[in-house]
């Protein structure tokens, strides 16, 4: 008869033994901790998972994780589930741009296959979530409902292209299929040109270049990080990059990608069959915004809790803009181990601890050999100083009368110091 459609409810007892991982084109999503669930088929290819709600975090990378065991860790009683729209087991960004795409490594799991099964943490890949309904303590992905008693927010973001005729035809670094492309394409250039004179850009263009490929990296700056890090500072990394192989031409603006050329702004064309674009990233802050979360240019509010503007709700990593408790004020991140406390302090206060997020963000990145630290709020300086080693360099910013930056190359003594100089608002140890 005309509008009638069949109602079918299955439900089940599942136990730890039963985990399962399963992936969206399964449409069933069988959770391994979930003790209660059911099926509701209301029309073809619709299902709707009612079961216990648990902690969902949203998110497979640095933030989601740590968000999930600092939650387990706590709270072995509750169910805990991660939907990720990466179809890759959680894995390790850093090395993709630099032992992996060397091809001096294939192993980038961040856990062992057995972790998951062990710690009752239910994962489901290639799980694009379509809504988040805040009232309702739900989120939706493929057609299924999936309750929360609390949500983590930690998709991170997704690199850019360039917005120029062919910047489609670009590769990209984020992902580990990212990367196992990239690195594919590698095998078989016989140059590349790297687009992005950031970190990412100056690891992969040196990786690329240990292959044995001929490698150019253009950048809008006269010399990588200048106008993050400054004139001086920019010189040192320009001179690791050249270490490492790869020609850097600075100042120079791409114009237009080709299928076997790069054209720039004056009319030079670099001839090349591998382009990748390491131009950028944009927050994932989509779902928070049309779930009503405050949201600043695409960045998820949060307090030094993690905590966003709904209760039960909370965001952490690169698409998370939170207040450090320590620098009393909002600070963006974009490297992983930010990332990574931020989602230890989120999974800690869903659970009911009162931990706040009170780390100096830092990372290292390395260029071919070469090895830079680099701790910091982030926000910029007033004046920078360099300091000249036998074997390296120690670059002080300031603002205030405070140390609110060091970078540094073989001097580590400097950089572990300008932690903690950061952290107690102190000056630099040396005059500026």
């Amino acid at each position: 008869m005309a509008g009638l459609f069949t109602l079918a409810v299955v439900c089940t007892r599942l136990t730890p033994q039963s985990n399962i991982t399963r992936t969206a084109s399964d449409r069933v999503l069988w959770p391994m901790f979930w003790h209660r669930a059911c099926v509701v088929t209301t029309e073809p290819g619709m299902a709707v998972v009612m079961s216990e709600p648990g902690l969902i975090v949203l998110g497979s990378g640095p933030a989601g994780m740590a968000a999930a065991e600092a939650f387990r860790e706590r709270r072995d009683d509750e169910p805990v589930r991660v939907l990720t729209a990466d179809v890759d087991m959680p894995y390790f960004r850093p090395p993709l741009s630099k032992e992996f795409l060397r091809g001096d490594t294939d192993d980038v799991a961040m856990y062992p296959s057995s972790w998951f099964t062990e710690n009752n943490v239910d994962i489901n890949l290639d799980t694009r979530v379509t809504e988040v309904d805040v009232h309702a303590h739900a989120v939706t992905a493929a057609g299924i409902r999936h309750p929360y008693s609390h949500l983590i927010l930690a998709g991170g973001s997704s690199p850019q292209p360039p917005a120029i005729p062919g910047g489609e035809l670009a590769l990209t670094l984020r992902s580990l299929q990212d990367a196992r492309e990239l690195r594919d394409v590698a095998r078989r250039a016989s140059s590349a040109v790297v687009i992005g004179g950031g970190f990412i850009g100056c690891e992969a263009a040196a990786s690329i270049a240990a292959r044995g490929v001929p490698v150019t990296l253009v950048a809008p700056d006269d010399l990588p990080q200048q106008r993050r890090l400054g004139t001086e500072a920019g010189r040192k990394l320009l001179r690791l990059v050249e270490n490492s192989g790869v020609r850097f031409v600075g100042g120079a603006h791409v114009q237009e990608i080709g299928s076997d050329a790069v054209v720039l702004e004056g009319g030079v064309t670099l001839d090349t069959d591998l382009v990748l674009a390491a131009t950028g990233v944009a927050p994932q802050g989509d779902l928070a915004s049309q779930a009503g979360l405050s949201v600043v240019d695409s960045r998820i509010v949060v307090d030094a809790h993690m905590s966003t503007s709904h209760p039960d709700v909370y965001a952490a990593g690169d698409s998370a803009l939170a207040t450090n408790s320590t620098a009393g004020r909002p600070i963006t991140i974009e490297h992983w181990q930010d990332a990574s406390d931020q989602g230890a302090v989120a999974g800690a206060c869903a659970a009911g601890a009162e931990d706040d997020w009170a780390e100096v963000p830092g990372f290292w990145t390395t260029i071919g050999a070469d090895t830079v630290k680099y701790h910091a709020w982030g926000d910029g300086y007033e004046r920078s100083r360099l300091i000249e080693h036998d074997d390296g360099f120690t670059v002080w910013y300031e603002a205030g009368g405070a140390v609110v930056g060091v970078l540094t190359h073989n001097a580590d003594d400097d950089y572990d110091l300008g932690e903690k100089l950061i952290h107690a608002a102190r000056p630099a140890p040396v005059a500026m």
